[in-house]
């Protein structure tokens, strides 16, 4: 991963913390550690941020808004099938997910202009524990 303090922020990520990626209008919470990677407008986008997480970073949940469902389903559909297809997918409200927002350990900030392009990933224990039982 090139971006360093992304770097940083997925290697500090234990089992269910929770890393946020969200677009260029999302208001980020006050002491929240943020990742601003916005170039300019849809630079980059979401999608691009989740493809290249998908590769270093293990994810068991992920938590949409209800209206991004609503408002924009070609999204929601291309977020929801970015990892594998047997991760939970959650739908909360809006407002809830700005809440949520305020107990994440980062925000990746990125330049995308999709309304509701926001998403709250679970981090996953990864397929490679060993359990004897």
């Amino acid at each position: 991963m090139i971006n360093r303090n992304l770097a940083k922020v997925v290697a500090e990520q234990g089992h269910q913390d929770l890393l946020m990626v969200v677009d260029a209008g999302f208001a980020i919470p006050l002491g929240v550690e943020t990742i601003d990677i916005s170039l300019g407008e849809n630079k980059p986008m979401v999608l691009d941020v989740l493809a290249e997480l998908k590769k270093f970073y293990s994810v068991e949940k992920m938590i949409l808004a209800k209206q991004t469902k609503e408002t924009n389903p070609t999204l929601f559909n291309k977020i929801s099938t970015i990892w594998e297809n047997d991760i939970e997918i959650e739908v909360i409200e809006h407002s809830e997910l700005k809440q949520i927002s305020k107990t994440v350990k980062a925000i990746v900030r990125t330049g995308d202009f999709t309304a509701y392009g926001n998403v709250i990933l679970v981090s996953g224990a990864g397929g490679r524990w060993y359990s004897e039982k």
